[in-house]
């Protein structure tokens, strides 16, 4: 009986320390160029769904030029999969109208080597004109922050 307090306490503190973010240090080289950014992972709770932050900018966004969501974020020992989607309105740029656009992202990251791959199927709007429409696949390294 004179247990139970403790017993209560880490039923308590449990989740939280389950709840901790993952941070990891990721690069991404295309032709001459090279970009290091922080990812952020924070996992769901009772009281709020998942979040993923790049360099401390969530990725959960909207303005009057679309939105952006994380749909999904599944952790487990050995992957991370992150699945997003966004949704650009019609603009007009450069003398030319462009319709709407879609972005459908899955990310996955190995944990025990830090591979991190990407998928993007793009769809109309102004990406669609400048990268293409389709599907495109890229990797990138990502370094896990030490634990605290």
């Amino acid at each position: 009986m004179k247990y139970l307090p403790i017993f209560i306490l880490s039923l308590c503190t449990a989740p939280v320390l389950a709840a901790d973010p993952l941070i990891f240090y990721c690069e991404r080289t295309e032709k001459n160029y090279t970009e290091v950014y922080e990812l952020k992972i924070s996992p769901a709770s009772k009281i709020q769904k998942a979040k993923v932050f790049v360099d401390g900018r969530d990725l959960d966004r909207s303005d009057e030029l679309g939105r952006q969501s994380v749909k999904h974020v599944l952790i487990t020992e050995s992957t991370v999969l992150i699945s997003m989607e966004a949704h650009f309105a019609p603009e007009h740029f450069d003398g030319v109208q462009y319709g709407v656009g879609s972005v459908a992202t899955v990310t996955t990251i190995n944990r025990s080597n830090g591979q991190l791959r990407k998928s993007e199927t793009i769809q109309g709007g102004i990406l669609s004109a400048t990268l293409g429409e389709g599907t495109r696949f890229y990797q990138e390294q990502c370094t896990a922050s030490a634990k605290p």
